[in-house]
């Protein structure tokens, strides 16, 4: 017999029992649109955050002062001094807090950073209208504002906000720039908040002191001497050269953080593939799971069949022939069931990527490992029913009822 005619007795077979196919089959179909579905939201996920972190740029470097003495701070003036380090493209100090924001109609509280001409580039913010702060606007503390979306919005409605005044805590500031619509990522969303020079920062905070400083080089490949520079300086201010005042020593955790767009992101996606690979490791087990059903309804087959196998045999079906049918039997079941779980794994995860706004991540290697994985549980799973079937002797065979 054929491997053809073996398949179409297949699928005849699957035909005559529609029901106790689509379950011996289910397992099949539940794991692997649970691997499908889980390894490609874990590459969604990935991909989105790639994306993310990528727009910044990968000579970004973030200085972070995470000291709580109030004695350790950082003035815009000594944040500009990084300027001057060789590889330095440009540097965007942050100085933020909370500010209520008002016009002649609404009211709201939010985010008020404080920064200098700068720090779009740093930040990949991209404008909808109007225009950013210029240096003149920071070096004498304009009170002007470029506001978020959402701001833009809230406070003004469907009118053009640029040349607008919004108050923030009482204070005029001019609108002069909308961004656009950047929605929420791991850096935080600007959509609801507004940017001022960082002059007129310090005197609406009543605060000097610069908490984070954006530093960004001409090349990725300036990086780490960038970071090296940046440690060693830091290292000096913060430890006071060596007094007994020092906030920083070999035993205490460091004042302050030099992070390293790059290093983040490799971290991130190290993190992120164990993850997903654990995820689809754990979906695969229900795939055995389904093996083992396909093997015990085969043998029930096996047991139903008895008669038909010994007349097979009787009219002269070999061995081969025997093992050969049963076999692809189970194959053509756990195959059938591979490829509709792969079809509702695939629709879940570009439905559920559509819904939470981030890539399907529908991958043609984890299709291919799917189906393979599939196929080879067939496999196993059918050679001991097949065994059995070929075994049989066709005088026991035909003598069963």
């Amino acid at each position: 017999m054929s491997i053809l005619q073996s398949m179409k007795m297949a699928f005849k077979q699957l035909r005559s029992s529609k029901l106790r196919s689509f379950l011996t089959m289910l397992g099949i179909i539940i794991g692997v649109g649970s691997v499908i579905l889980l390894v490609s939201l874990g590459n969604g996920v990935t991909q989105k955050v790639n994306e993310q972190m990528g727009s910044l740029g990968s000579n970004l470097i973030t200085v972070m002062n995470t000291s709580v003495n109030p004695n350790d701070k950082f003035s815009y003036e000594e944040a500009m001094k990084y300027q001057n380090i060789d590889g330095v493209k440009s540097v965007s100090p942050e100085l933020s807090g909370q500010a209520n924001a008002t016009n002649d109609y609404q009211s709201k509280n939010l985010k008020v950073i404080g920064t200098n001409d700068q720090y779009q580039v740093a930040r990949s913010l991209e404008l909808e209208k109007g225009r950013f702060l210029l240096p003149i606007d920071v070096e004498y503390g304009q009170k002007v504002a470029v506001i978020g979306p959402n701001v833009a919005s809230d406070l003004f409605g469907f009118s053009d906000p640029i040349g607008k005044t919004i108050r923030l805590n009482g204070l005029p500031y001019k609108v002069i720039g909308v961004l656009k619509d950047k929605g929420a990522s791991m850096m935080g969303s600007s959509d609801d908040q507004v940017f001022i020079p960082i002059m007129a920062a310090q005197r609406l905070l009543k605060d000097t002191n610069v908490r984070t400083i954006y530093v960004e080089t001409n090349t990725a490949e300036d990086v780490d001497f960038v970071v090296n520079t940046l440690e060693s300086r830091l290292s000096i201010k913060f430890n006071q050269d060596g007094t007994e005042n020092s906030t920083a020593s070999s035993d205490q955790e460091k004042p302050y953080q030099v992070i390293n767009q790059q290093e983040i992101l490799s971290a991130f996606n190290t993190i992120s593939g164990t993850l997903t690979t654990a995820l689809g490791a754990i979906a695969a087990i229900s795939l055995v799971v389904g093996g083992i059903g396909i093997m015990n309804i085969m043998l029930v087959s096996v047991s139903e069949r008895t008669r038909e196998i010994g007349i097979r045999k009787a009219l002269g079906a070999k061995k081969r022939d025997i093992l050969m049918q049963f076999l692809i039997e189970s194959v053509v079941i756990s195959v059938v069931g591979g490829i509709i779980g792969i079809i509702i794994g695939a629709s879940g995860a570009m439905v559920f990527g559509s819904v939470a706004d981030i890539p399907s991540g529908i991958t043609i290697g984890t299709i291919i490992f799917s189906f393979v994985f599939s196929l080879c549980i067939g496999v196993v799973f059918g050679l001991a029913p097949a065994n059995k079937a070929s075994k049989l002797r066709p005088i026991d065979a035909l003598r069963s009822e």
